[in-house]
């Protein structure tokens, strides 16, 4: 019996060195890079159906507290009509907005474009999480805001094994990340984008010490009524 056990607990641990075919440290950050200084914090794309609060100074009329994108990306405002804001950041709608209103009804209109309600952009949590899902994002999310979302990795996560997914140009890329050290201030956090796919792996260690434990009481018996 305790051979048994052993070579099964061997097989078990074979499997943990198996690599991800995914690629780690440096290159998963070229393909999933941590937040950018650079570039501008308001970096949300708007999306069908998500909600806006428009706001021209001063002109109530032509302000809308709640108007929704509709499911081809467009808005609907007063005297401007329709235009498109599926893919465009709050400041680069207000933007055009402005110029639209400034073309023909307003002198250097002041407009400014809030994300009240966004329902576009999700991401997904799977593997060796509390609860796996679903999760909307909106602004800028990192992998541990997303972890944080499914209420944290399992006791037997792989804290060196987490893959994030991202379709780019109609091409699969990803990264494997260490949470423990990005955890620990010791690597940065990858910034994740709409429709991303958060994979945390199984700690094979983990798995069969738990195994082991839960398993020891009927070991233990069995090995009882053998000798009788």
């Amino acid at each position: 019996m305790r051979l048994m056990v052993v070579a099964g607990l061997s097989c078990l641990l074979v499997g943990c060195a198996h690599k991800s075919a995914l690629p780690g440290g440096d290159l998963a950050y070229a393909s999933i890079p941590a937040p950018s200084t650079d570039r501008p914090a308001d970096d949300y794309k708007i999306g069908p159906l998500d909600t806006l609060a428009v706001t021209v100074f001063q002109e109530p009329d032509l302000s809308q507290a709640a108007v929704q994108v509709d499911a081809s990306g467009n808005v609907l405002l007063p005297l401007i009509g329709q235009m498109k804001a599926e893919d465009k950041t709050s400041t680069q709608l207000a933007s055009e907005i402005g110029s639209k209103l400034g073309a023909k009804y307003l002198t250097d209109p002041q407009v400014s474009v809030i994300v009240t309600q966004s329902v576009s952009q999700h991401v997904t949590v799977n593997g060796s999480v509390t609860e796996p899902g679903v999760y909307a994002i909106q602004g800028r999310t990192t992998l541990l805001d997303a972890l944080a979302m499914a209420k944290g990795t399992s006791r037997v996560a792989a804290l060196d094994q987490v893959a994030v997914f991202r379709m780019v140009d109609g091409k699969r890329i990803g990264g494997v990340f260490n949470v423990d050290r990005i955890n620990r201030g010791l690597a940065p956090d990858p910034e994740l984008k709409g429709d991303d796919t958060i994979v945390v792996g199984l700690s094979n260690v983990k798995a069969v010490w738990r195994d082991v434990l839960t398993a020891a009481p009927l070991l233990t018996a069995f090995s009882y009524a053998a000798t009788r």
